[in-house]
């Protein structure tokens, strides 16, 4: 086994989520090596920036495709930020692109969400400027919509930090594990099986972020 790996797929925070990891016991590898990655006893799928980068980043390269592909159906997988969105089958980044399909629910962008909001909050006709800063950026609190043993010693509506402008409308209610509102309710964590993912970055969320990568390094995925 590999030990825990962070997959590389260059869209940066590795070296974050590398250290946040060390910190907190994980002996733990960055690699895009496929055979690293398909031995992996943890793995991570990390990134922020643009999903499109991601995705063709992973399909630039079938054994690592696979490998990762591979991993996502046994053993504990984390995913952190992008590594939530590309689980599911389309996001609107770009006019649309394709994620992995393993989660239901879709990927869609804060302006369109906003405008909605402020169309039914003045009773159908929009208008105006969106009064909520996108991206998404800083500490919020995100409420628990499931046990799971990823949220183990973290309280309700514990802040984590939060950088994105597309956010996951999870239309599973099994599958979500955490809400967040910023204009609309989005889904700030997801679960199911052995997968976990998450929009906020633990990285960067101090003790709750730091117990959250724990409770994942000592996690069977099950």
């Amino acid at each position: 086994m590999s030990g825990i790996v962070i997959v590389d797929l260059g869209t940066g925070n590795l070296r974050s989520v590398s250290q946040a990891v060390a910190h907190v016991g994980g002996g733990v590898r960055i690699s895009a090596e496929p055979p690293v990655i398909a031995a992996a006893s943890h793995l991570i799928l990390p990134g922020q920036g643009a999903l499109g980068a991601w995705i063709d980043r992973l399909n630039a390269n079938p054994e690592l495709r696979q490998a990762v592909l591979g991993r996502l159906r046994h053993g504990p997988v984390l995913g952190i930020c992008l590594g939530l969105q590309a689980l599911y089958a389309h996001s609107e980044e770009n006019g649309g692109l394709p994620g992995l399909g393993l989660l239901e629910g879709a990927v869609k962008h804060f302006a369109a969400a906003h405008r909605r909001g402020q169309a039914n909050h003045n009773g159908g006709h929009g208008g105006g400027i969106d009064r909520l800063k996108i991206p998404h950026m800083g500490w919020n609190r995100v409420r628990h919509t499931r046990e799971h043993p990823l949220w183990h010693g973290i309280a309700d509506r514990s802040r984590f930090y939060f950088v994105h402008s597309y956010f996951v409308h999870g239309t599973a209610p099994g599958e979500v594990a955490g809400e967040c509102e910023y204009g609309a309710t989005f889904t700030a964590a997801a679960a199911r099986g052995n997968l976990f993912a998450t929009q906020f970055h633990p990285e960067k969320s101090q003790q709750a972020g730091l117990r959250l990568l724990y409770n994942f390094v000592n996690w069977n995925g099950a």
